[in-house]
């Protein structure tokens, strides 16, 4: 429910400092608008005709910033893991 309140608050404030403009000053200023919103990283909101359009910056997201760090996840030295013979510790009988 808060994670709901605070994306409809993100998106109230987004639309506040979304710049707007028409096509023609899109395609006017092109690289400078796109330069300002890939800085910025506010959306671009573009009118066509009565129609809107966005320009939003995606960013691409680092999977590994998701893993958290757990101290006890190996018990013992990290070391001898190297060196662990496992064939006595499974049969694999493919006949």
């Amino acid at each position: 429910m808060i994670s709901k309140l605070i994306k409809q608050c993100e998106c109230k404030s987004l639309r506040k400092a979304m710049k707007k403009v028409t096509l023609t000053e899109l395609s006017n200023n092109i690289e400078r608008l796109l330069d300002e919103v890939l800085e910025t990283g506010i959306p671009l909101e573009i009118n066509k005709n009565g129609k809107l359009l966005k320009i939003v910056p995606i960013e691409k997201k680092d999977k590994l910033k998701n893993l958290t760090f757990k101290s006890d996840a190996i018990q013992g030295n990290p070391d001898d893991l190297v060196n662990i013979s496992w064939e006595q510790e499974i049969n694999i009988d493919l006949s």
